[in-house]
């Protein structure tokens, strides 16, 4: 008897065993790469365009002659183009150059005491800035200061005249850049220009004005960046 269950036990095994052999290997699946965080290089060349507003300074206006009066326009429209580079030095830091150049709708000031006028006018303005920035990935703010140039000014004027005014200044500022898209930012930016302190004498009995000669300035723009250090945004 023990025999006979001994020699069924051993015939049930080696069929199992043959059964499993005979099935197929079950497939092997490798599971999905985890997907690389996002590398944002601020390095390169970039150039880009923006438009905002020009707002007039405190005045300090002065006259030696009681019958003069001025006006001037306290706003106008600004849009222009910039061409910059930048060079991030750290994993937080950026340092760059920026040259930007705007025109103006009307930034005028008129005088007149009376008999005799005069108008300057200023058409457009440029600087050259050094940047410094902070960055988090796509984002970086920062702070920017440099020469400032301005042109000549149309001056028109019904009596002869003599004009003392600065076409060189300086200029600080700071913003926030966003880069939205790969290779493209977008910007907003607070700029404040100073020419120091502009000096008109005319009239036929000469009339002496002087005012101080500055601007606070708000843009947006849209950069578009030629990356020489790497892929701009992300790689997967």
């Amino acid at each position: 008897m023990h025999k006979l269950l001994l020699a069924a036990t051993i015939a049930a095994l080696s069929s199992t065993s043959v059964f499993a052999a005979d099935l197929a290997a079950r497939p092997y699946t490798k599971a999905p790469p985890a997907p690389v965080a996002p590398i944002y290089n601020w390095t390169g060349l970039y150039i880009g365009a923006q438009v905002g507003g020009a707002f007039q300074g405190s005045s300090g206006f002065v006259t030696d002659d009681p019958l003069v009066t001025g006006n001037r326009d306290d706003s106008s429209f600004l849009g222009g183009g910039v061409l910059g580079a930048n060079y991030q030095f750290s994993p937080n830091w950026v340092l760059g150059i920026e040259g930007e150049f705007n025109g103006l709708s009307n930034n005028r000031y008129t005088f007149t005491d009376g008999f005799d006028g005069i108008r300057v006018k200023n058409d457009w303005l440029a600087s050259v800035t050094g940047r410094l920035g902070y960055t988090w990935g796509p984002g970086m703010i920062y702070a920017k200061g440099g020469v400032a140039f301005r042109d000549n000014g149309g001056i028109a004027a019904t009596t002869p005249f003599l004009v003392s005014r600065d076409t060189t200044g300086y200029t600080v500022g700071a913003g926030l850049e966003y880069m939205f898209a790969p290779a493209w930012s977008a910007k907003i930016e607070y700029q404040y220009y100073d020419f120091d302190r502009t000096a008109l004498t005319f009239g036929t009995l000469p009339s002496t004005v002087s005012y101080r000669d500055d601007l606070h300035t708000v843009k947006a723009g849209i950069n578009y960046h030629f990356n020489w250090g790497g892929p701009v945004v992300a790689r997967y």
